[in-house]
């Protein structure tokens, strides 16, 4: 994998939760973080450095496929750069699980757009782990592998 779409995964997953298809009854805990992470990913789609501010916690990292880890300050420098851009940015088969103040959510998001001047398409297998800060959710870290293409 190129280090750009390397770079691209990571960002990507901080906008984890787009749409989010749960495969069971959530409990309105699970739902709340669910959209909690439905937020983020409107927020890095649309550009929203105020939303961003307010969803990612201050220590928040996303580690890509590789291991590397990326601070919030680089997520967000990339938001401000406008790359990439997304065509499709979807989550789905999403399980959230919330042991009081703390939450995981776990699913796949689909990414189809431009980056670097490249097309991509790529699909990851994400974790997020969210924590209830002053009374309000907020993404400390995201963890991503990319999935093999189905043949």
């Amino acid at each position: 994998m190129t280090h750009r779409l390397s770079h691209f995964i990571r960002a990507a997953r901080a906008a984890t939760l787009c749409l989010p298809l749960a495969t069971f009854a959530a409990t309105p805990a699970e739902d709340e973080v669910m959209a909690v992470t439905q937020a983020a990913c409107d927020a890095f789609r649309l550009r929203d450095l105020s939303a961003l501010d307010r969803l990612l916690a201050p220590e928040f990292t996303i580690v890509g496929p590789a291991g590397d880890v990326q601070p919030r300050s680089q997520a967000i420098d990339e938001v401000k750069a406008g790359d990439p851009q997304y065509q499709v940015l979807r989550n789905h088969d999403m399980v959230a699980h919330v042991y009081g103040d703390a939450a995981t959510v776990q699913g796949i998001t689909s990414l189809k757009g431009r980056s670097g001047g490249q097309d991509f398409e790529v699909d990851v297998r994400f974790t997020d782990t969210l924590v209830r800060f002053n009374g309000q959710w907020r993404l400390v870290v995201s963890h991503v592998t990319r999935l093999a293409k189905k043949p």
